[in-house]
Formats: structure tokens, sequence, C-alpha cells
């Protein structure tokens, strides 16, 4: 009993590092300093905004899920009388909507890197590689 409670909660705790975790916050492609040391035309920030509001809704659903499902597990383990069979189902549910929540990330964040050539995908790598601090400014 005990080793499924703690594996319960190392599933709630730890769950994968989302794609976009490789991107800068908020919609990176609209700052003046990155469109400026990225050389990014208005074209590529035009494709950029078009993937990401092809993605948001989509994506805000799959978090949903997962906190979801996360709030269901905690629920099953706050009852008096543990229902094993119920907390697998649930960790397996909520695993699934993990890799689904990882997946679209993913794929946002290859079609994020089509639209930029190889040099500026080097330099935005290079930059989140060594980030510099914002100077009080709050990500957009």
């Amino acid at each position: 009993m005990r080793r499924l409670l703690l594996a319960t909660a190392l599933v709630l705790m730890v769950a994968p590092v989302p794609a976009s975790a490789q991107l800068p916050p908020g919609k990176w492609w609209r700052r003046p300093e990155t469109v400026h040391q990225l050389g990014l035309s208005d074209d590529q920030q035009s494709r950029l905004d078009n993937i990401f509001r092809t993605s948001a809704t989509e994506l805000i659903d799959l978090r949903a899920d997962t906190e979801k499902l996360s709030i269901a597990i905690r629920g099953e383990l706050d009852q008096e009388q543990i229902n094993r069979e119920n907390l697998r189902r649930l960790a397996g549910r909520l695993s699934d909507a993990q890799g689904r929540l990882f997946e679209r990330e993913l794929m946002m964040l290859v079609d994020m890197r089509g639209v930029l050539n190889d040099e500026q995908w080097r330099q935005l790598r290079a930059d989140l590689d060594h980030p510099r601090p914002h100077h009080g400014r709050p990500p957009q």
C-alpha cells in the first residue's frame, strides 16, 4: 500500500518536460529584441503566430485533461479505503494524457523550428543555453 502511495505521488510530481520548455516563454517571436537578433521576417512572425494559434486550444484542453486526472488521483488517495485498481486505471489515463500533451507540444516545436532557417535556430538555441537577464522586464 505504501509503495502505491509513493508511486502515485511521484506520478503527480514528475511529469515529462514539455517541449515548450525548449523555447522561450510567451510569444518570443514578437519581442523586438528577438526579432532583431534573429532577423525574423514579417512572414516568419505571421507563420509562427498561426502555429501558436492552431496549437493553443488543443494544448489548453490537453493540459486540462492532465490536471483533471491529477485531481481525481488526489481524490482517490484521500479516501479511507484505497481502491488500487481505480488508482491504477487513473494513473494509466494520466500517463496517456501526459504523453499526448508532450507529443502535441513537441509537434508545435517542430512546426516552429520549420519556420526558422538553420542560422536562426542555432542563434535561438545558443540564447536559450546562455540566457541573458531581462533587466526586470517580464517575458511577453
